[in-house]
């Protein structure tokens, strides 16, 4: 369950943000992961919420904005929308994929007060 791991990083970087900002409280965090980012949406919900507890982020919403996949078809060069690794190219049948978006997780934007 690396969701947790992952939910941890981001309590530390809303803590990184607390030290800069000085503010007393999150009320949201706007989280933009890939579909390609090997977690689950509904577990970094459940982790979250539990790591969040006794920390500034106690209470906090989490948006989760998800990001598809896409990758470069090497076959016949065009970049397509893929759900999962090892998916073929819908336009030629190619498994010769290069994922070129998709894998990012990344903390987009706090709402605090």
């Amino acid at each position: 369950m690396h969701e947790m791991a992952i939910c941890l990083g981001i309590i530390q970087i809303v803590e990184e943000e607390l030290r800069h900002r000085s503010f007393s409280r999150v009320r949201s965090v706007c989280l933009e992961m890939g579909a390609l980012s090997h977690a689950a949406p509904e577990a970094i919900r459940f982790c979250f919420a539990v790591v969040a507890t006794r920390t500034v982020a106690e209470g906090a919403v989490l948006n989760i904005v998800e990001l598809p996949g896409v990758a470069w078809c090497m076959s016949c060069s065009k970049s397509i929308e893929i759900a999962r690794r090892g998916e073929r190219c819908p336009c030629c049948g190619s498994y010769q994929l290069q994922v070129t978006a998709g894998e990012q997780m990344r903390v987009k934007e706090l709402e605090i007060d």
